[in-house]
């Protein structure tokens, strides 16, 4: 992996901090699988996001593993079930008291992984051998997260300490992305949005302050500085016509840029 497991970091955090200014939800997901095979020693990618079973679930696909599978729904729904299953990696993270520390099948399911009906599934369909799971941290699903493949020799220590560092910048994602989904799901009427002129970090900052976050909270979440946080804060104030936090957030509930909370 060039430039190694701090190289693979930074340039993460690149596609984080894009990512953060994504204001479409459905885009973020694509826009990180894009870059994470290659910062963790693989060629393809499959994430997952809410619960995973056979059967239900969203997936997605790194275009290394659109090339080998073309449209995820082209994908027959036998094979779509083997790999939604998830082995081994279901069984290791739904034990008691598992760490959701990345790993790889090999080293999880031993000589029984290149015997498995999942291994056999993605060399048909995927030419891969391998495959590493990054779960999201803070999850309760089994295998919440991404699968990375690859072909010929496992994934080295150095891939899996990489995937590691790089498990905090994918939940930071994950969280931006229901935050922005949160925000369409309100009622607010286009022009609303647009009248306010607010930024996408000001709609995030909002957010945020809508579930009553410190600015030092709001400073962790988003990976910036209490003083930006203030700024934005203060931006709010006046792109909004408040003077406090209790009022911004009525504001924007009136004017839709919030939903309104029942029984909070």
């Amino acid at each position: 992996m060039t430039g190694g497991p701090a190289g693979a970091y930074e340039r993460m955090l690149a596609v984080a901090v894009a990512a953060l200014h994504e204001r479409e939800p459905e885009r973020l997901w694509p826009l990180v699988a894009a870059a994470l095979p290659g910062l963790c020693g693989g060629d393809a990618l499959i994430y997952k996001l809410g619960e995973w079973t056979d059967r239900t679930g969203s997936m997605g696909l790194s275009p290394g593993a659109a090339a080998h599978l073309g449209r995820i729904d082209d994908i027959g729904d036998e094979s779509m079930a083997v790999l939604r299953r998830g082995y081994p990696f279901a069984d290791h993270y739904a034990a008691a008291g598992a760490v959701r520390r990345p790993g790889t099948a090999h080293r999880m399911a031993g000589r029984g992984w290149a015997r498995s009906r999942t291994a056999g599934t993605i060399s048909r369909l995927m030419d891969a051998d391998h495959v590493l799971a990054i779960p999201l941290p803070g999850t309760t699903t089994p295998v919440t997260g991404c699968l990375v493949y690859r072909a010929g020799a496992d994934f080295t220590e150095d891939h899996v300490r990489a995937a590691e560092q790089l498990q905090p910048l994918l939940a930071g994602v994950e969280q931006q992305r229901q935050l922005l989904e949160r925000l369409r799901a309100t009622t607010a009427p286009p022009e609303a949005a647009t009248d306010s002129r607010l930024t996408p970090r000001q709609v995030t900052v909002l957010l945020l302050l809508a579930d009553a976050l410190t600015a030092s909270a709001i400073a962790h979440r988003l990976g910036i500085s209490v003083r930006t946080v203030h700024k934005h804060v203060e931006s709010l104030y006046r792109k909004l016509g408040t003077r406090d936090r209790v009022s911004t957030v009525l504001r924007a509930q009136e004017i839709g840029l919030l939903p309104r909370r029942v029984g909070r």
